[in-house]
């Protein structure tokens, strides 16, 4: 990993990229939803403070564990001074997302202990398909997986 000296205050996106292991594309998506900033140099090359390491770091970590940008981004702009996260704003935010991801991890389960049926049907045509017809919405009017209604249909 490249090391950059202590005098050095702002990163290139190359540098950024290179220390944070984000792809140079992915700081440029991060950048247009308005999660990390950066200044334009006179030739129009991007620079980014030291402290978009950190805030690269937190997206990156959100996201390893299913947290969408937006809720990310929501997250960053309750920040003071949108500053970058602290520890004790990760462990604030965590908690916060954990009830969302508990969440989450129930209904992959569900669906996980289901996969079975879906598979030995193969079609997704099942009468009451938990897959494609969640908590079989559809079943007391039509049967498998379709989400239209029959006079919609030809």
């Amino acid at each position: 990993m490249p090391q950059i000296p202590e005098k050095v205050h702002e990163l290139t996106v190359g540098q950024l990229s290179a220390r944070s292991g984000a792809a140079v594309s992915a700081l440029h998506f991060y950048e247009t939803k308005g999660l990390i900033s950066s200044r334009r140099t006179s030739g129009n090359q991007r620079r980014y403070s030291r402290d978009t390491l950190r805030r690269v770091a937190f997206i990156r970590a959100a996201q390893r564990v299913g947290i969408p940008l937006a809720t990310i981004r929501e997250a960053l702009a309750e920040l003071p001074e949108e500053r970058t996260p602290t520890r004790d704003d990760w462990a604030h935010l965590s908690e916060a997302w954990r009830s969302e991801l508990d969440e989450r991890i129930k209904q992959l389960n569900r669906l996980r202990d289901h996969l079975t049926d879906c598979i030995g049907c193969g079609c997704l045509s099942l009468d009451s398909c938990v897959l494609s017809n969640p908590d079989d919405v559809f079943g007391d009017h039509l049967t498998g997986s379709r989400l239209l209604p029959e006079k919609g249909r030809r």
